[in-house]
């Protein structure tokens, strides 16, 4: 069955933005988009440069800092003090700040970092947890993507919008501004940091961009699948993401309840120590569930007591179709349907080409393959097939809305777009 037949392309494309920036970290003399120790000696020379200026000096240059970037950011002088705090460990003991030279001092040691400048990316896409103003026989949503900026950095972020009762799709005006949160709480482990950030609630959605905070994600957040998590009428909003390090990658976890608050933690296990795990949006059996491609090759079924703790695992999906050779893996969480779980998946074909396939497992023992496509579902057509990584399409994970699968995706590791899909035609597909 051709794509032409169930998929539906809406054309809704979200582009990277260059302009879009946040105020970040700088540390002299140390890698600006990492998170190496700094540079304490020459951090302390430019302390001694402000401190020379005399005080009309001081509010000359702190004025003309904030002329030129007080249109760009919230609460530029909020956050040159908060800079200047974080800054005190690595500051030798200097005569006692003044106000206005402290908030010049956070200047110097912040930059401006263009966080989408590269791409905008591997959506996966959310009921919205506030469904006020929901079109009639609609549905809010909110929709993750990887960000990715100067030094091929990748982050987290944002966008909100609406589903139509016939499928059709509608994404809500991106704010001109973008902001980053605070870290609330950090509590470190022998697996590394579980750590909470809080973004202030009267912002846009489309503000929120989160940022590596710790060792393991110091070069990147990359593709999270979110799914909605029912525990028994308790909902609860998890992502499992690939940190990177710039070394080494590792499977972690963020979890929220309210796109506000969010707490990330390292997970533990053989199957946790390579990317693409995708979590089941209910218990099985008691237990958690997840898939997961450990050897980079094939896909697993693993289960867990704790949602943190993950080995072992059945091999349940093998490349089988030529479009899938090279190795496969999943597209997000599964969707629950009355015939089963539908796991999106991709595979890479000749030519390193990605494409998106699909897979029916038993609801009941999701061990068991029920069905699964020959053929791509999706697959670059000519207009996808160039940007910073040719012949790819790729979603990091759909959601089901009445009678159909709305799918966004991402082209080239560029910019993302939308389809929608019918179920029933998708079955039929699965089918034969």
């Amino acid at each position: 069955m051709s794509q032409a037949t169930f998929l539906n392309r809406q054309a809704l494309y979200l582009r990277p933005d260059p302009a879009r920036v946040v105020v970040r970290p700088f540390k002299p003399a140390a890698e600006p988009r990492g998170l190496n120790p700094i540079d304490k000696t020459r951090a302390n020379h430019i302390v001694d440069r402000v401190l020379e200026l005399d005080p009309a000096t001081v509010a000359t240059q702190l004025a003309d800092v904030l002329e030129n970037f007080q249109g760009r950011h919230r609460n530029l002088l909020e956050t040159f003090e908060a800079r200047a705090d974080e800054m005190e460990a690595a500051l030798a003991t200097h005569v006692v700040f003044n106000s206005i030279q402290r908030q010049l001092l956070g200047a110097y040691f912040l930059h401006e970092y263009s966080f989408e400048a590269a791409a905008l990316f591997n959506p996966s896409i959310v009921s919205h947890p506030d469904q006020s103003g929901a079109p009639e026989a609609g549905r809010r949503f909110i929709l993750s993507l990887r960000a990715v900026g100067e030094g091929h950095v990748s982050s987290l972020t944002f966008r909100s919008g609406s589903i139509a009762a016939d499928g059709s799709v509608t994404i809500d005006p991106t704010a001109r501004l973008a902001s980053i949160p605070i870290v609330g709480t950090r509590v470190p482990g022998p697996d590394g940091d579980e750590v909470e950030v809080i973004f202030k609630p009267d912002g846009d959605i489309s503000e929120r961009v989160i940022f590596p905070v710790t060792e393991s994600q110091s070069n990147g957040i990359e593709d999270a699948r979110f799914v909605e998590f029912d525990d028994g009428g308790r909902r609860t909003f998890y992502a499992t993401y690939t940190a990177y390090s710039g070394k080494a990658i590792r499977s972690e976890l963020i979890e929220t309840t309210d796109f506000i608050s969010f707490r990330m933690s390292p997970l533990k296990g053989a199957a946790a120590q390579n990317k693409g795990m995708a979590l089941f949006p209910r218990r099985i059996d008691g237990k958690y569930a997840m898939i997961s491609r450990q050897d980079n090759e094939n896909l697993y079924l693993i289960y867990s007591d704790d949602l943190y703790s993950w080995d072992g695992g059945v091999a349940i999906l093998k490349p089988q179709f030529p479009w899938e050779f090279v190795r496969i893996g999943n597209c997000g969480s599964p969707i629950e349907l009355d015939n089963g779980w539908l796991l999106l998946t991709h595979g890479i074909g000749p030519v390193r080409k990605y494409s998106i396939g699909a897979v029916l497992l038993d609801k009941r023992d999701p061990s068991k393959v029920l069905a699964r496509s020959r053929e791509p579902l999706v697959r670059p057509e000519p207009s996808e097939r160039e940007g910073y990584v040719p012949n790819v399409v790729y979603t990091c994970g759909a959601m089901r809305h009445n009678d159909q699968i709305i799918l966004p995706y991402a082209v080239s590791d560029t910019f993302s777009n939308f389809a929608t899909i019918k179920i029933a035609a998708l079955m039929q597909a699965l089918q034969s």
